[in-house]
């Protein structure tokens, strides 16, 4: 039977370092090649040797699929699929396609090259991949377009539909022959002011697997948080104070700044706004050249007036961070795990007037998980004790899809089996018994270095003749779009395609004489009379009950029930049993069945 494997090397019960190797139809396919953040050894990457222990990578992958880069930007790419990618191509050893899509093609490097600088560069580690392999890799990617089908080799073919989440987010359906499998990456079933929402067709993939960060949070209405968010911003001005949102480069940070930009113009707000400094131009240069993955009111307006073109938002300057008086800050990374937003933290922390407030998920470890956690008193490094007095506020405006978006996405693709990915256990456990419940399949959750073994029933595509269609739906009703048809026909198969076409027509087409194949059932009757009188008995029997059949009785002394024939001769040994030869044609083995099982039952005694 056929069968797709699939073996998480990272984000397998687990958030972060996404990488997911798929096995299908003797194909093998990586997706995705992230990195851990929790780790500063090997143990950060994936762990390839699960790929293969012999031989080089290049002769057993068949390409690798790369689904986003992330909203991540410096210390915190948390949610990056694309981290590893330089030091499994370039370093581990990999030659073959590694496919993305055209904005994250144009992210990836830049991206790439802050991470290296600030792990290589400010941190001293070794181990690591250098510029040039990031050139290197780079010149192994092929971009694909949204609804592209490309043909990797003669047999798999892959296909990108829009993920929502981030500029260039994809989700892939991977396919070989008759079997399939939908990878989502990192997607956003809920449009938002800049980006459309995830759409896939209903594509009915044999495998599903899906991202479940959110697992079990169902968000609020997106306009009441908008609307609290934007409340406790002003009254954190109003009151003098300052507030800082850490975020990350692209993505969110775009969301939260259009929000404050429309809000400050309504309100003629004086307070300033400032954004890390650079990513501003970086975004607005993205957002120009990929102008047709946003949303359709940013598309309609583009012409008139850039949306990413900030009134009120400035570039900020770290000397910024002394200026009394109220502000609002946009500052890299996300989770306060380094970088910009911890320094700017660590001065504000200890002013009640102040407020920070995390827009998105918080990783484990990080000062935004601990504040969030209610810790008010932090070990910072040199084991210093940084006292929390500001207000801590958590909305979550993540670009992840909520357990209602994985739900609506599985309800949309209606796949055979599902499997979950980048979450934590608890909650992947709860989503998988809701899944399974709700749809009715079975939905996986393995572990990192667990292979999940899924067995397929693939539906062979059989192409209808015209003559063959007319000839049913001339017999019986219209058939019922959602109930499935019976349909007798010759099966022709021919350059590897299938055609169901009439018996006349295959006959003709193959120039071979008909020959007719009769089945014949022996049913045993006990009956003492004669032979002709038992005929007549289940002639008459058989006359009763199918009264919307033709039953004949022939001068032969045989019966016909439509094509089938019935005819009865004495047993050999017992003359008080008579032997019914019952037999139909192929066309009539239902009819043939229902008979046969009928007669087995016996004669009614007062049939004469």
């Amino acid at each position: 039977m056929p069968e797709i494997k699939v073996t998480p090397l990272g984000a397998g019960q687990d958030v972060g370092r996404s990488c997911i190797l798929v096995s299908i139809a003797g194909k093998n396919v990586m997706l995705d090649c992230g990195m851990h953040m929790g780790y500063n050894d090997d143990r950060r990457f994936p762990d390839f040797s699960y790929i293969t222990q012999n031989g080089r990578l290049t002769d057993f992958l068949d390409c690798v699929i790369i689904s986003f880069v992330s909203n991540g930007e410096k210390k915190v790419l948390l949610f990056c699929g694309v981290l590893s990618l330089p030091y499994f191509s370039e370093m581990v050893g990999y030659d073959g396609p590694i496919y993305m899509t055209h904005p994250t093609k144009a992210i990836c490097p830049i991206l790439l090259e802050d991470y290296r600088k600030i792990t290589v560069d400010k941190k001293g580690e070794t181990n690591f991949f250098t510029s040039q392999m990031i050139k290197d890799c780079m010149k192994k990617v092929v971009a694909v377009h949204l609804h592209q089908t490309v043909q990797v080799d003669e047999e798999l073919e892959i296909k990108a539909y829009y993920a929502g989440h981030v500029l260039g987010a994809a989700m892939f359906q991977i396919k070989v022959g008759c079997e399939s499998v939908v990878y989502t990456g990192d997607y956003n079933m809920t449009p938002d002011r800049h980006l459309g929402a995830a759409w896939i067709d209903k594509c009915r993939p044999d495998l599903l697997i899906t991202e479940s960060t959110y697992a079990t949070t169902i968000r609020d209405s997106k306009r009441c948080r908008e609307r609290d968010f934007l409340k406790k911003v002003h009254e954190t001005v109003e009151r003098g104070g300052k507030v800082l949102i850490p975020v990350f480069a692209l993505g969110r940070a775009q969301e939260l700044c259009i929000l404050l930009e429309t809000f400050w113009e309504r309100m003629n707000l004086k307070a300033p706004i400032y954004f890390s400094t650079g990513l501003t131009e970086k975004a607005n240069h993205y957002y120009k050249l990929f102008i047709t993955w946003t949303n359709q009111k940013i598309r309609k307006t583009f012409v008139q007036r850039n949306m990413f073109e900030f009134k009120h938002i400035k570039a900020f300057d770290r000397a910024f961070a002394d200026n009394p008086g109220p502000m609002v800050v946009f500052a890299t990374p996300g989770m306060l795990h380094a970088g910009q937003s911890l320094q700017i933290f660590r001065k504000w922390a200890g002013n009640e007037k102040n407020m920070v407030i995390m827009p998105g998920y918080c990783v484990q470890g990080t000062v935004g998980h601990k504040i969030l956690s209610g810790q008010r008193k932090l070990e910072m490094e040199g084991r210093q004790i940084l006292e929390v007095k500001m207000q801590v506020e958590y909305m979550s405006f993540s670009a992840h899809a909520d357990a209602k978006g994985i739900m609506q996405l599985i309800r949309q693709a209606e796949p055979r089996n599902v499997l979950l990915v980048h979450g934590e256990a608890k909650k992947m456990e709860f989503l998988k018994q809701k899944i399974e419940q709700e749809f009715h399949v079975n939905c996986y959750m393995p572990a990192n270095g667990e292979t999940t073994t899924i067995f397929t029933n693939p539906s062979i595509p059989v192409d209808i003749s015209l003559g063959l269609l007319k000839r049913e739906t001339a017999i019986g009703l219209l058939p019922d779009a959602k109930k499935p048809k019976l349909m007798h026909g010759t099966l022709i198969m021919k350059d590897n395609s299938f055609r169901l076409v009439s018996p006349e027509q295959a006959l003709k087409e193959l120039g071979l004489a008909e020959h007719q194949l009769r089945f014949t059932c022996r049913v045993h009757i006990q009956d003492p009379r004669k032979e002709h009188e038992t005929v007549l008995r289940v002639y008459n029997h058989l006359k009763g009950v199918l009264k919307d059949y033709s039953v004949q009785h022939l001068p032969d002394g045989s019966i016909t029930v439509e094509s089938i024939l019935i005819q009865a001769t004495a047993h050999s040994e017992d003359q008080g049993t008579k032997v019914l030869l019952v037999s139909w044609t192929y066309q009539d083995e239902e009819l043939g069945s229902y008979l046969t099982s009928l007669l087995k039952k016996g004669l009614p005694q007062s049939s004469s």
